[in-house]
């Protein structure tokens, strides 16, 4: 590493999408990926516990055009620690398309997180996963913080996307949906196929998405290993959207970091949802509405 950060010195080439078969709503929205590079522009802050893929702005963008959804919203990973030069650049690129959800540390300023909303920032990222040690991911900021930062959100019209172990969620979900922000949960709450879903963090998630305390991304890639169909999946993402549609989320996750050969095509996923969606309502609510009224897009025409 220098002092400019670390420059990979091999990359993983990300899986680009085939195009779906279904036609989406205009101004559809993947509210998952994320931007990787290029690294002598915008070398890493912290070493990778994973191959860095070769995903700059230019190869997301073209993934985007190629599944036809005309917004996105780029998610700061791990290796990128507090640093979003990479996400803001790519978001300048289409800036009335594109949001971003940075990385904060606690003792950020209420000027920093003015400065991240002025670049399509629309919320911070909270992952709560430890090493065998206890200790946080390097470029993490965990749960602990959403509640020092919660004041200086709310006023810089930001909001709190959390993602943790399943078990993470039994005691601190509650917790972060009575702060005043609102709170997205990634991955669908890393559920528990095996458990079912009447187990009760499962129920927890579910009531609070009834009651408007929390949004959940539809991302189901990472959740079952039941590719391409995930039928163990379709029970729970029923009851998500039974729960509240008006605030879920779908979200691809491309580049699939760790996820080597397995990783899944956007397209297919697309065509998976669209099925599972049932209705052109449902459809248009998910992917264009929910996400115009949480990331602050300009309200769809027609």
């Amino acid at each position: 590493m220098n002092q400019q950060g670390i420059v990979p010195d091999v990359l993983d080439a990300p899986r680009m999408p085939t195009a779906p078969s279904v036609t989406l709503p205009a101004y559809s929205c993947d509210t998952h990926c994320h931007v990787f590079g290029p690294y002598d522009q915008f070398p890493l802050r912290n070493p990778s516990n994973y191959p860095p893929p070769d995903a700059p702005a230019a190869r997301y963008l073209q993934m985007l055009d190629t599944i036809g959804m005309e917004r996105g919203v780029l998610v700061q990973p791990a290796p990128y620690g507090t640093d979003a030069s990479a996400l803001i650049d790519a978001i300048a690129l289409r800036k009335d398309s594109l949001r971003g959800v940075a990385v904060a540390s606690a003792d950020a300023t209420q000027d920093q997180l003015q400065q991240l909303h002025a670049g399509g920032v629309r919320g911070l990222r909270f992952v709560e996963a430890r090493d065998p040690a206890g200790n946080l991911f390097a470029g993490s900021v965990g749960f602990d913080s959403v509640q020092a930062l919660a004041p200086s959100m709310r006023r810089a019209g930001l909001h709190a996307q959390v993602w943790g172990p399943y078990d993470a969620y039994r005691e601190r979900l509650e917790p972060l949906a009575d702060l005043g922000v609102p709170v997205v949960i990634d991955h669908m709450a890393s559920l528990s196929v095996e458990r079912g879903p009447d187990d009760p963090i499962f129920q927890m998630v579910l009531r609070l998405l009834k009651q408007g305390k929390v949004w959940v991304k539809l991302s189901v890639c990472r959740v079952s290993k039941q590719a391409p169909r995930y039928e163990d999946l379709k029970p729970f993402h029923d009851a998500l959207l039974a729960a509240n549609e008006d605030q879920v989320l779908w979200g691809s996750d491309w580049p699939y970091v760790r996820m080597g050969q397995s990783a899944p095509d956007v397209g297919r996923l697309i065509d998976l949802a669209h099925e599972w969606f049932g209705n052109d309502a449902t459809r248009r609510k998910v992917w264009v509405e929910n996400p115009e009224k949480l990331y602050g897009f300009e309200q769809a025409r027609g």
